[in-house]
């Protein structure tokens, strides 16, 4: 099935499970790099390394902006080099889709200070010490998404008419309040794993200050006019089974068209991690969501 022209926005993110998105075998597939300005809410520009990859025929294409997660520490949000993993790729690029990977700023190559640090922090024992700031988390991440769907405007091979945001973790987060802006061509999205404050090591199962992300969720749901899909799995480290189920409820209130999906357990124990694991375990659920999705269901 091949999407009508579309611009799927994906972010991915997660902290110890983005570090193995980061993928030199997805580089070598084709992979263009773009460096795309964003201007931050201090009012500086950082400049945001992009890599994207355009599939063989003739565009213009719908198009995948996967944007990533955060690693923990410093030295992991240095790695970072690309952002979509091989199985999201390949999942898309065979569909006919371009996809557009931007490493936000404060990430791998890409300038510009941690922007999107909430504050958060855990003690020895897996306590929150400290009371993040989520919404500035989010705020400056979904500044990369605007970012990205003007540079996409003086690309002829991107459609952008039609525009699918899709997120992992911190990503998610990211995609979620995108989505809730009613940016021009945006018709849907699709949140894997969407969060912030997770710490699997110190707290495996519990975040920080979960309540907060519940209620910017139901503020997000109030404004949020494009259908939508969540994922999670049942074995996620960072929010556990239960919580994700309680912010999607408390964002469905809102009135969209949203499902949410709570996959098995993923065997190897990386729940957090599922997007970028085999597309076995969670493409039925997209395609399923994608199958809905008017512009596809029109073609």
């Amino acid at each position: 099935m091949r999407l009508a022209p579309s611009i799927v926005v994906l972010a991915l993110a997660g902290a110890c499970s983005m570090a193995h998105a980061v993928s030199h075998t997805a580089l070598d597939a084709g992979g263009q790099t773009a460096t795309i300005p964003v201007r931050e809410t201090s009012g500086d520009t950082a400049q945001m390394i992009t890599t994207f990859f355009v599939p063989p025929g003739k565009g213009p294409f719908p198009v995948v902006v996967f944007s990533h997660g955060r690693p923990s520490g410093a030295k992991g949000r240095d790695k970072v080099e690309l952002g979509v993993s091989r199985a999201q790729l390949n999942y898309w690029l065979g569909k006919g889709v371009a996809v557009v990977s931007p490493v936000r700023p404060g990430y791998g190559r890409s300038s510009g200070g941690d922007v999107e640090d909430s504050g958060v922090h855990h003690d020895k024992a897996g306590r929150c010490t400290d009371t993040p700031d989520f919404r500035k988390t989010a705020g400056a991440a979904v500044l990369t998404v605007t970012a990205t769907l003007e540079w996409l405007r003086s690309q002829a091979w991107a459609d952008t008419k039609d525009v699918l945001l899709v997120g992992q973790s911190v990503g998610g987060l990211t995609t979620v309040a995108a989505g809730a802006l009613g940016l021009p061509g945006v018709v849907g999205y699709i949140n894997f794993a969407g969060g912030s404050g997770g710490n699997p090591e110190k707290s495996p199962g519990v975040s920080c200050d979960p309540d907060q992300l519940k209620a910017m969720y139901a503020g997000y749901g109030q404004t949020t006019r494009v259908p939508n899909l969540w994922i999670y799995a049942l074995n996620d480290q960072y929010w556990g089974p239960t919580v994700p189920r309680g912010w999607h409820a408390a964002f469905a209130q809102g009135g969209s068209a949203t499902t949410f999906v709570q996959e098995p357990a993923v065997p190897d124990g990386d729940g957090h991690g599922l997007s970028r694991h085999d597309a076995a375990l969670w493409a039925p659920a997209v395609d399923a969501f994608l199958a809905k999705v008017p512009f596809v269901r029109a073609r």
